[in-house]
């Protein structure tokens, strides 16, 4: 795989940072309809994705397990949001899916990404 699983998450979780900066900018509370720990955890990836994004890009094992933790997280956040929220639609079911795949590539890039990052 080399190190397009690397880029491809960083461009994933850039991606993510700039979803919930423009949840964010749209006013707040950004997510009103979740509990506070749920959206306090929501409004911490508009920092953690592009610090996440940027240390795979600097090539740093840190920046595996960062994003690798992200999207787990991630994936368990939008399945509570999407299952036991009752806000939760079919459509959010099938984000959450998705992000829920990102999640185990996630690892399985870590797996293999490890030994040619530097420490």
């Amino acid at each position: 795989m080399g190190r397009r699983g690397e880029v491809g998450q960083a461009l994933v979780l850039a991606y993510g940072g700039v979803v919930h900066a423009v949840q964010l900018a749209g006013g707040w509370p950004p997510y009103p309809w979740v509990p506070g720990w749920l959206a306090a955890y929501f409004v911490s990836l508009t920092v953690l994705d592009p610090v996440a994004a940027w240390l795979l890009l600097e090539r740093r094992r840190v920046g595996l397990y960062l994003a690798a933790f992200i999207l787990v997280t991630d994936a368990l956040a939008n399945g509570y949001a999407s299952y036991y929220l009752p806000m939760g639609a079919p459509a959010s079911r099938v984000a959450q899916a998705v992000i829920t795949g990102l999640a185990v590539g996630s690892l399985v890039v870590a797996y293999q990404a490890r030994p040619r990052m530097r420490r």
